[in-house]
């Protein structure tokens, strides 16, 4: 009962790791652009929030199959498939889980307006500078929802997991797929034990959260 709980968090810590640096940096442009087309971007982004899971899982399915493009440079490169392995299962989860990092640091940046970032460039602050010194220490709070955000998103996600990922124990079983999994066999016990964990996450999740967020935005004022 462990390994898929240990699994579960190996993947979610690399899966949220991967999302800040990513999210981040679309937030940041989808934030600052002026181009007509970002909300293109924004909406493909937000895809993840609408779609069902199995149907993203489908697609991401073909794209790095055998046959699929990405599947074929995979294969070429590394000599073998993305799909049913752990790597596999980490870029399904970061493409799932984006919407739910990226929307939230967007929001924080664009709430901060261009002020500080004119001040900034007054005091001669270079745009790296004015990024690292001013802008991200601003957004705090949109940067913590979003990486608590991703990393219990990535936690409880099913559909994409089980198309991507399959059953395999101690390769993709993880715990959504583990509960799924001792339902099937009648195993209600351990089901019961697994599922109610992930109610006492998810909501941990949430109060920690609201909690934090008050406190840091209580900061910034």
């Amino acid at each position: 009962m462990w390994e898929p709980i240990y699994l579960t968090i190996k993947l979610a810590s690399i899966v949220t790791l991967i999302l800040m640096v990513i999210g981040t940096a679309i937030a940041w442009w989808l934030a600052r652009s002026q181009v007509w087309w970002k909300e293109v971007i924004g909406a493909t982004v937000s895809l993840p929030l609408v779609l069902p899971p199995t149907v993203l899982g489908f697609y991401l399915l073909l794209l790095m199959g055998p046959e699929g493009p990405v599947g074929r440079v995979v294969k070429e490169v590394f000599g073998h498939s993305l799909p049913f392995t752990f790597g596999g299962l980490v870029i399904g989860s970061v493409i799932y889980s984006l919407p739910f990092v990226v929307q939230p640091i967007r929001n924080a940046f664009e709430a901060m307006g261009d002020r500080p970032l004119e001040v900034a460039a007054t005091l001669r602050a270079s745009p790296w500078d004015s990024f690292f010194s001013v802008a991200l220490p601003l957004a705090r709070p949109g940067l913590l929802t979003g990486a608590i955000l991703g990393f219990a998103h990535t936690v409880g996600e099913f559909g994409v997991v089980l198309m991507i990922g399959g059953n395999i124990p101690g390769e993709t079983k993880v715990l959504s797929i583990a509960i799924y999994d001792y339902v099937e066999t009648l195993e209600w016990q351990k089901a019961h034990w697994l599922a109610a964990g992930m109610l006492v996450f998810s909501f941990l999740v949430i109060l920690s959260m609201m909690l934090v967020e008050k406190r840091l935005r209580k900061r910034l004022i």
